[in-house]
C-alpha cells in the first residue's frame, strides 16, 4: 500500500501485519504446502487470529476491530506476499463473516461469528456448483423445509477451506422451480459434523494447500434456526457478499505482484550481462518502469474502492474494476518478473514461478474478470444514462455544430 494513502495509525496496522508476514509464517510451510503435503494450515488461521487481525470489519462486541475497508485492504497486500492460498483463508472470515454480520441474528453471530474471529472455528462459502460457475442464481443445490429443519441435499466445488473447515455458508434453492430465480435462494450455516461430505480434494495448478474440495450434503438435516436471512433471500446476501469476495481478491493480488516486482529489481541490479547490470538495459528496466506504473494504479484503485466501501455509497462498480485491474495487474507484474529473471525465474530456485501459478486463479473466482466487465459496463451506462449531464454540453463544442442533422440514430 502506498503510504501516503494512509493515515498513522493504518500504517501502523499495516506494519503489524508485514511484522506478523515475516517472523511468523514459516517459509517450510509455504513449501509443504505448494507440496500438497498440507491440506490445510489450521495453525496458520490460529496465529493469524491471536495476532487480533481476523475480523478488522466486525464490530468489537463480536471480536473484531471496528475498522474498515481501507485497514483490511492494507492488511491484506501484505498477507497477499504468502500467495493465494493463505490470503484467501484469512479473507473467510471476512467474506463469510460479512453474512453473519449483515443478516445474521445474534444467536448466530455468537455461535459462529465470534469463534470464527477468534480462531476457534475455520469456515468456508459453498457457492459454485458442478454444473456451472457465473450462473450462481442457476443452483441446483436444494433445502427443503420439514417443520423445524431443512433438508439439504446437492453438492458444491471448488470450495476453498473445504478440507478443513467445520461449518460452510451455503446457498440453495429453497423456492419452487417456477419462481424466478433470484427469489428461490436461501444461505444456510451448515456445520459439518451435521453430515457433510468431503468428496474430492483437487489438485490444482497453483493456490494448493488452502483445502480446496468438492463437498455434498447427502440430504443432511439443518436447524431451521441456521437459515441466514430470510427464507428466499439468498440474492441480498449474495448481492452483499459480492463486495468482500472482490475486495478480498483485489487486495489480495497485490502482495505477491509487489512481492515479484521487488526479487525482480534486485535480481536486475545484481545480474550482469555484456559487462554490466541488466538494469542499464533499457529492454529490462523499461519493462520494469512499466509494472511499478501499473502496480501502483492498482493499488490506487483498490483503496479507492476500499473508500467508497467505507462511506457507504454504491461501490459496485469501483469494487468491480479494483478486482479485475487488480488481479490481471498481478498476474502481468509477476509475468514481467519472470521475463527479467530469465530461465532461472522458471525454476523453483526463486518463488516467481509459484507466484505466476497462484496469480491465475484470481482472475477467475469470485466472478471471473469477464463477469467483471458485464457489471462495470451495466453500472456505466445505468450511471451516465440516468440523468443529464451535470457539467458542460461537450457536444456543443463540435467544429460541425450546424450539422446537427448528421447525428443519425436509426
Amino acid at each position: 500500500m502506498l503510504d501516503i494513502l494512509l493515515t498513522e495509525s493504518q500504517r501502523a496496522l499495516r506494519d503489524e501485519a508485514r511484522a506478523f508476514v515475516r517472523d511468523q509464517v514459516d517459509p517450510e510451510l509455504l513449501r509443504q504446502m505448494d507440496r500438497d503435503e498440507v491440506r490445510y494450515p489450521h495453525q496458520y488461521v490460529e496465529a493469524v487470529a491471536s495476532a487480533g487481525l481476523l475480523g478488522l470489519r466486525f464490530p468489537v462486541e463480536w471480536g473484531g476491530k471496528g475498522l474498515g475497508w481501507v485497514e483490511e485492504t492494507a492488511v491484506l497486500q501484505e498477507i497477499g506476499v504468502l500467495g493465494s492460498s493463505l490470503g484467501c483463508l484469512y479473507s473467510l472470515p471476512s467474506i463469510v463473516g460479512e453474512a453473519l454480520n449483515r443478516f445474521g441474528t445474534d444467536d448466530q453471530k455468537e455461535r459462529y461469528l465470534r469463534p470464527t474471529l477468534e480462531g476457534r472455528k475455520f469456515c468456508a462459502e459453498a457457492l459454485t456448483e458442478p454444473r456451472g460457475g457465473s450462473d450462481f442464481f442457476g443452483a441446483t443445490c436444494r433445502a427443503t423445509q420439514q417443520g423445524d429443519h431443512f433438508v439439504l441435499e446437492g453438492a458444491k466445488r471448488f470450495i476453498v477451506g473445504g478440507e478443513g473447515a467445520d461449518y460452510f455458508l451455503v446457498y440453495a434453492r429453497t423456492g419452487d422451480d417456477d419462481a424466478k430465480a433470484h427469489r428461490a435462494i436461501s444461505a444456510f450455516l451448515v456445520d459439518r459434523e451435521m453430515g457433510v461430505e468431503v468428496d474430492y480434494l483437487f489438485g490444482l495448478m497453483g493456490t494448493r494447500g488452502g483445502g480446496t474440495a468438492r463437498i455434498s450434503f447427502p440430504r443432511i438435516e439443518v436447524p431451521a434456526e441456521n437459515l441466514v436471512g430470510e427464507l428466499h433471500g439468498g440474492a441480498a446476501i449474495f448481492n452483499r457478499m459480492m463486495v468482500p469476495e472482490r475486495m478480498t481478491s483485489a487486495a489480495g493480488s497485490i502482495g505477491p505482484a509487489g512481492a515479484a516486482l521487488e526479487i525482480a529489481v534486485r535480481y536486475a541490479d545484481r545480474r550482469k550481462a555484456f559487462g554490466k547490470p541488466i538494469r542499464r538495459f533499457q529492454g529490462v528496466s523499461f519493462q520494469l518502469a512499466e509494472a511499478v506504473t501499473q502496480l501502483d494504479a492498482a493499488r490506487s484503485l483498490v483503496h479507492t474502492a476500499a473508500v467508497a466501501a467505507d462511506s457507504g455509497a454504491d461501490a459496485r462498480r469501483l469494487v468491480s474494476q479494483a478486482k479485475k485491474f487488480a488481479t490481471r495487474t498481478a498476474w502481468d507484474v509477476i509475468n514481467t518478473a519472470m521475463q527479467v529473471l530469465g530461465g532461472i525465474g522458471y525454476t523453483t530456485v526463486y518463488p516467481i514461478e509459484r507466484m505466476l501459478r497462484d496469480a491465475r486463479l484470481p482472475m477467475i473466482w469470485t466472478g471471473s474478470n469477464e463477469i467483471m466487465d458485464l457489471l462495470i459496463q451495466h453500472e456505466l451506462f445505468d450511471e451516465i444514462l440516468s440523468s443529464e449531464p451535470a457539467g458542460r454540453d461537450l457536444e456543443a463544442d463540435a467544429m460541425a455544430i450546424d450539422g446537427a442533422e448528421e447525428k443519425v440514430y436509426e
